[in-house]
C-alpha cells in the first residue's frame, strides 16, 4: 500500500520546521522540498522501481500513550526487499506494541529503488536527527534513541549506523545538498534491533570485524527464526559483532519463519533487553 502522507493536521511540515506533538500521531517529510541528498537520477519507470518520481521519505509518530512513563524512542524500518514497505505486518503493529509499553515510536518510510540503501540510510539518519532535537518534547532523555529493522529495514539501519551516524549528513553522498540546523545534531543510536535481519546487504551479511569495530556500533539486539532461510547469515554476522567488541543479544525463534513481524512473542524479551540498554547509557 502507498506510504502515508503528511496528514492536514501537520499542514504537510517537514521535520525541520514541525512543531512536536507527543499526543497525537504525526506525519512529516523528511527533507525539504529541493534539497535532499541524492546520487539517483530517477528515470522513466517501465514497472521496476518501487517509489514513484514525487515520493518524499517521511517519519510517522506513534505516541507513547497518555499516563504511560517514556522510556525511550525506537525508529522502525520495515522491510519488503528495498522494493515495497510492510508497514502493516511489521512497523506499525510492532511500533503500537512498543509505544504501549512506554516508547516514542517512529515508522521511517525510507526511499526504496530506484534509489539505494545509502540514500534509505540518510533518510533514518534524518529522523533520528529529529527526534533527538524534540527530546525534551518526547518526554525522553536524547540519549535513550534505538533504531531497528525488519529484514531489508534492518540492513538499512545497519547501514546508517555504520557509514551514516554521528555528524555524517547528506553532503557525505551529494555534494550538491544544503545542510541546515538539524544535521548538526548527531544521529548516534544507542541500540540496534535486527529482527530477522543483519548488518551488510540484501541475502549476504557482512563479517568485516574491523568495519565493526571502527564503527563503534551500539549493542544490538538479533531476533530471527529457526526456519528461515538465512540463519547462517545471522549468525556469521552475530559472530563477526562479538569478535569487534560489540554487545549482541542473539535470540532464535524455534520454528519460526521470515517474516513474523509482531508475532512469534519477542517483543516482551527485546523490551527488557532495551530497558537494561537505556538504563545503562
Amino acid at each position: 500500500m502507498p506510504p502515508p502522507q503528511p496528514t492536514s493536521s501537520s499542514g504537510g511540515a517537514t521535520v525541520a520546521v514541525a512543531a512536536p506533538d507527543p499526543t497525537r500521531s504525526q506525519t512529516l517529510y523528511l527533507w525539504e522540498e529541493g534539497n535532499v541528498p541524492a546520487t539517483t537520477v530517477y528515470t522513466e519507470n517501465t514497472g521496476g522501481y518501487a517509489d514513484g518520481p514525487d515520493f518524499r521519505p517521511t517519519l510517522t509518530s506513534v505516541p507513547v500513550p497518555a499516563g504511560t512513563p517514556v522510556r525511550g524512542a525506537v525508529l522502525l524500518n520495515s522491510g519488503g526487499a528495498f522494493r515495497f514497505r510492510g508497514n502493516q505486518r511489521e512497523g506499525f503493529p510492532v511500533a503500537e506494541e512498543l509505544s504501549r509499553r512506554g516508547y516514542q515510536s517512529f515508522v521511517v518510510d525510507y526511499r526504496l529503488v530506484p534509489y539505494t540503501q545509502q540514500e534509505g540510510a540518510l533518510d533514518l539518519a534524518r529522523a533520528v536527527r529529529f527526534v533527538r532535537t524534540h527530546a525534551d518534547a518526547f518526554g525522553l532523555d536524547g540519549d535513550d534513541i534505538a533504531v531497528m529493522g525488519f529484514s531489508a529495514g534492518g540492513i538499512l539501519a545497519g547501514e546508517m549506523l555504520l557509514n551514516f551516524a554521528g555528524a555524517v549528513n547528506g553532503d557525505s553522498l551529494d555534494p550538491d545538498y544544503r545542510p541546515d540546523a538539524l544535521d548538526q545534531v548527531s544521529a548516534d543510536a544507542a541500540a540496534a534491533g535486527m529482527v530477522y535481519s543483519f548488518y551488510g546487504r540484501l541475502s549476504v551479511a557482512s563479517t568485516d570485524v574491523e568495519k565493526f569495530r571502527s564503527a563503534a556500533l551500539p549493542p544490538t539486539y538479533f531476533s530471527y527464526g529457526t526456519r528461515d532461510p538465512f540463519v547462517r547469515q545471522f549468525e556469521l554476522c552475530v559472530d563477526a559483532l562479538r569478535q569487534a567488541g560489540v554487545p549482541v543479544e542473539s535470540v532464535p525463534l524455534d520454528g519460526m519463519p521470515h517474516g513474523y513481524g509482531a508475532t512469534g512473542g519477542w517483543i516482551p524479551a527485546y523490551d527488557d533487553w532495551l530497558t537494561d540498554v537505556f538504563q545503562a547509557n
